[in-house]
């Protein structure tokens, strides 16, 4: 029997600081909910987790991008409504003052309401959305993706020959009624090709948004992967740890008694 060097209580020593640590560790993933707590845990498992992070938040810029270039076009195709029921009145009064019977003092008061629409629209067109024109005619590069794809988002011209021949037409007289009916009719065909535009272009956005959000749940089901701790099995892998360190403390103290037997062989 040997005294100087207790190998039972070296190995015991051992075993109960190899568990300690693991328990530790479980405790860690159990407190964190993850499972990777140190890099150590999964090198690989963390780089990738990494790179599914950076595109997921990527992947939700890319979608709020898109939300808020369909808000821009939900925008101007309110305006755009209005316009319409501006350009629609305008066309009545068009033909109202083409009347025979109307005298040249009620064809001012046409023209008076002709002209307050006419002013509407044109105050339409310097209208904004965040600081960003709406009716400048600009195209404009929505990014769609992580990648930074583009989609060029045609732009509505409010100041485009059509709307301000209308605008700038005259139904104080039977002539001028008869060509501003034609200008009239010219802005309603133009705002319905850009009402058309628009409504593609949203159509077209709103599927993407779609896709990203779909895109999104998955690159986050894929990290939660990685990184998410299976309570149930931690809990089981906690409690088997807690057995082990329990036990390893009791064998520890046991040979650690085993050389005061040594004590009876002197007696």
């Amino acid at each position: 029997m040997v005294i100087n060097t207790n190998m039972a209580a070296i190995t015991s020593a051992n075993n109960l600081d190899q568990s300690t640590n693991l328990l530790n560790e479980s405790l860690a993933r159990l407190s964190s909910g993850s499972k990777i707590v140190n890099p150590s845990d999964n090198p690989a498992g963390l780089a990738e987790s990494i790179s599914l992070g950076a595109q997921i938040n990527q992947t939700a810029a890319a979608n709020a991008n898109v939300s808020n270039a369909v808000s821009f076009l939900q925008t101007q195709d309110g305006y755009l409504q209005q316009v319409g029921s501006a350009l629609d009145q305008m066309s009545t009064l068009a033909v109202e003052s083409q009347d025979v019977t109307k005298t040249n003092t009620e064809r001012a008061d046409y023209q008076q309401e002709f002209n307050t629409l006419a002013g509407y629209i044109t105050d339409t067109a310097t209208k904004d959305f965040n600081g960003v024109s709406l009716f400048d005619g600009s195209t404009l590069a929505v990014t769609t993706d992580a990648e930074g794809a583009l989609f060029q988002m045609t732009g509505v011209n409010l100041g485009a020959a059509a709307y301000t021949a209308a605008t700038a037409a005259d139904v104080s007289t039977t002539t001028g009624a008869v060509a501003a009916l034609t200008a009239v009719t010219s802005a309603i065909t133009q705002l319905a090709t850009d009402r058309a535009t628009i409504g593609a272009n949203e159509e077209r956005l709103t599927y993407t948004g779609d896709e990203l959000g779909v895109l999104q749940d998955n690159l986050t089901a894929a990290n939660s992967q990685l990184t998410d701790v299976d309570v149930a099995t931690e809990s089981t892998n906690y409690a088997k740890y807690q057995i082990l360190v329990q036990s390893g403390v009791s064998m520890l103290a046991q040979a650690n008694q085993n050389p005061q037997t040594v004590l009876k062989l002197l007696s």
